[in-house]
């Protein structure tokens, strides 16, 4: 009976039952803790969700001044704002010019900051440490400071009112941070693949076309994201170097709803909630790849 008793009160192991009280408490911590880190989560989504459903709401209401008592606005809905926006605006025009410069962008930026990341990681070359901190110099100037050398040159070249003057200005924005972003991307994928792509007898550029883009994707995603937002929402160089009112983008189109003695608020915030959803759908592309990007893209460099 003692040696029944002696071996039901151990584990197979040999250590000591735990206690039941002990367990119960262990489990009763772990139900507070899912509890508050759900609460905490939840809390935040809120909190991120709340400015989207503000200006949502504000588009609904008819009056522009309806911000200042956006109580009254839940009786009198009406989706008569989107309605202008998109009839009696240029708003296709602008989402057209929008499209076309931050494409133009996203596909010229990422071809060269990919080309620039991988010479970068793989060659040694005098100078390419400089080279990099160079393009991180770069992202130090102020825009009013290059607004006018870059207008000078686009005239000079006569690229002003034109998309690919734009484009230019925006990839030398965007390229300097996309290059440092693959190029440490770039790191962490192994030397070998090179290695054995020469030994099929691929060329260098071959090699990099056909095994290494295919494995930087998650990288070459946050690329695209990170150009595409930096030239869709870019006001200032947009401003500037586009002179014909049909050529705006949303960004400046944007700003035709406010004048020196009125703004149309209503108008602007629907306009606002329409702008918003050619980025959630480039988002929605890509964000399958856009944390891994992001995540490895720092482990090395």
């Amino acid at each position: 009976m003692s040696t029944t008793t002696a071996e039901t009160s151990a584990d197979v192991t040999g250590r000591p039952a735990a206690a039941p009280g002990k367990a119960r408490g262990r489990e009763q911590r772990g139900v507070a803790a899912s509890l508050a880190s759900h609460g905490v989560l939840a809390t935040a989504s809120l909190i991120a969700l709340f400015p989207i459903a503000w200006l949502v709401y504000l588009s609904l209401g008819p009056d522009k001044d309806d911000y200042l008592h956006p109580g009254r606005i839940w009786s009198k809905m009406t989706f008569d704002n989107y309605t202008f926006v998109l009839q009696e605006t240029n708003f296709f025009d602008w989402l057209k010019s929008s499209l076309v410069v931050s494409l133009g962008t996203t596909v010229i930026g990422v071809l060269i900051a990919a080309t620039t990341g991988y010479a970068v990681s793989r060659m040694r070359f005098p100078g390419y440490r400089k080279f990099m901190w160079v393009l991180l110099v770069t992202q130090m100037f102020p825009v009013a400071v290059l607004m006018v050398p870059m207008y000078q040159i686009l005239s000079d070249l006569q690229l002003i009112d034109t998309y690919l003057g734009l484009i230019l200005v925006y990839c030398s924005t965007a390229v300097p941070y996309c290059a440092w972003l693959l190029k440490g991307y770039f790191d962490t994928i192994p030397f070998e693949i090179d290695e054995a792509g020469r030994v099929d007898g691929l060329t260098p550029f071959g090699t990099f076309a056909r095994l290494i883009l295919p494995l930087a994707k998650p990288g070459l995603a946050v690329a695209a994201f990170y150009s595409f937002i930096t030239a869709f929402g870019e006001v200032a160089f947009a401003t500037t170097f586009l002179l014909d009112d049909e050529k705006y983008t949303l960004a400046v189109g944007l700003q035709s709803f406010v004048s020196e003695h009125d703004a149309q608020r209503n108008l602007m915030a629907a306009t606002a909630v329409l702008i918003a959803i050619p980025v959630s759908a480039f988002f929605y592309l890509v964000q399958k790849n856009l944390v891994t990007g992001l995540t490895a893209g720092g482990t090395k460099g």
